[in-house]
């Protein structure tokens, strides 16, 4: 094994491609060391799938030149997003995902929750933030309803743990039977505060779900919480992609990168005959991803499962993650993993970060 057979191997495994980008290790600013007989690379998603094939490609690359027997590591180091002046209240946090929808009704909810879940059946850390003020459901569907976050000190909250998750939700803090009947400043600042006085734990994501349309919360979280990405969730039928177009745009107009596009309701599958059905009508979320040029990156099936399970607070990803309904959002979460992790590229810098000792 020569010095020149292992610069090959480190060139050659920063030619690899991540296939859901389509972009190489390098052009990623992917890391890897060759230290004496093991191998380390360091990429930004936690997408098994990929881990696996990577690893049978590096596998071959060994083999190819000539490196004998060398171990095999693949870590997971997702980007970090906050900037300085945010890390007072979100120290620990290093990517945010804002799950938005321009009208209620469309499933927003239920994908949080279960891309929450998705992420984390992966290995990442990840916590939940219920930012739908005026109807919080995230304690219902994650089977903790009544529960009481605990405070240290009377000042700060620490999230409540669920199915390999954390979560907070002002659905912990006021009457579940009460209706927040506040004014836009009043739900903004509530939203401030659940942000601001969560003490949350070392996490990869913090995915957020954001209340319908694009008001005042919308806004504040914009302003005030470093946002990596958004994901948008419609169903097909005219009227609600016509509120998501509006939901796009504002986040095109604040500046936060908008993912892709969840098409939910896409089409119901007879149990009995297997008959495809489309109720709510066919093939608008191409048309809002041709339309708003951000991809459509899952059609979820109007399934009576994902009613069940969250009613029943065991998420579709919690109580099977391998029924294809659930493999469903576990692609979705690993779509919007390489999305975090390519925003992150050094865009100059077109080869990994190497090391041989």
């Amino acid at each position: 094994m020569t010095i020149d057979n292992r610069s090959a191997f480190l060139v050659a495994v920063g030619e690899l491609v991540e296939p859901l980008t389509g972009r190489t290790l390098s052009q990623l600013s992917a890391e890897v060391e060759l230290n004496n007989n093991a191998v380390t690379i360091t990429v930004g998603s936690f997408n098994q799938e990929f881990k696996d094939q990577l690893t049978g490609q590096v596998e071959r690359l060994v083999a190819q030149y000539g490196l004998g027997d060398i171990a095999i590591t693949i870590l997971t180091r997702v980007p970090d997003y906050l900037v300085d002046e945010s890390r007072e209240n979100l120290s620990k946090v290093k990517s945010i995902i804002a799950v938005a929808s321009g009208k209620g009704g469309v499933g927003k909810s239920a994908t949080a929750a279960n891309l929450a879940l998705a992420l984390a059946h992966d290995g990442a850390a990840v916590g939940l933030l219920d930012a739908d003020i005026y109807g919080p459901s995230v304690p219902i569907m994650l089977g903790v309803e009544g529960a009481t976050p605990a405070s240290p000190d009377g000042k700060v909250m620490a999230p409540v743990a669920a199915h390999g998750i954390v979560c907070n939700s002002l659905g912990f803090i006021i009457d579940s039977d009460k209706a927040a009947v506040w004014r836009g400043p009043m739900a903004s600042g509530a939203l401030q505060q659940l942000i601001n006085d969560t003490q949350w734990p070392e996490l990869d994501y913090l995915v957020i779900d954001m209340p319908p349309g694009t008001g005042d919360i919308q806004l504040t979280l914009a302003q005030k919480v470093p946002v990596s990405a958004a994901l948008v969730i419609t169903t097909p039928q005219n009227l609600a992609l016509s509120d998501a177009r509006r939901g796009v745009d504002m986040f095109n107009q604040v500046n936060i990168p908008v993912c892709g596009v969840v098409e939910n309701m896409s089409f119901y599958s007879c149990e009995q005959c297997g008959h495809i059905n489309h109720i709510f009508g066919k093939e608008g979320g191409d048309l809002l991803a041709k339309e708003t040029g951000v991809p459509l990156l899952a059609r979820l099936p109007l399934e009576p499962s994902i009613r069940s399970d969250a009613d029943s607070g065991n998420p579709s990803v919690a109580a099977d993650p391998s029924k294809p309904v659930s493999q469903l959002y576990i692609e979705l979460a690993r779509k919007v993993g390489a999305f975090v992790w390519s925003r992150h590229q050094a865009a100059t810098d077109n080869v990994p970060i190497i090391e041989i000792q």
